[in-house]
């Protein structure tokens, strides 16, 4: 059975290519549930609507998310509501853009 501590954890790992800062400590992960034991929903949001690289970054996500063992399926909910601000940045993030 898959854990949201691993889902979480391999999130870490998908990172934001123009700012360097991997998508949970920018803020972008508003919500993580593990369905049945195998199959993980992950609601989440870009920086801007307009992001150069949303589908790199949701991409990203997924495939990481997906090669958790135990994982057989990765949904993502795209979502802009509520939108993205810099207050979601972890203290860390805030730190290493020099907010």
């Amino acid at each position: 059975m898959v854990t949201e501590k691993e889902v979480w954890n391999e999130l870490k790992k998908a990172i934001d290519m123009e700012l360097g800062i991997d998508v949970v400590n920018l803020g972008l992960i508003y919500e993580v549930k593990v369905k049945e034991g195998d199959v993980v929903y992950i609601k989440m949001t870009l920086t801007t609507p307009a992001c150069p690289l949303a589908n790199v970054i949701v991409a990203d996500v997924y495939h990481k998310v997906k090669a958790i063992p135990g994982v057989k399926d990765v949904e993502i909910e795209l979502t802009f509501d509520p939108p993205w601000t810099p207050d979601r940045m972890s203290p860390e993030a805030r730190k290493l853009l020099g907010i």
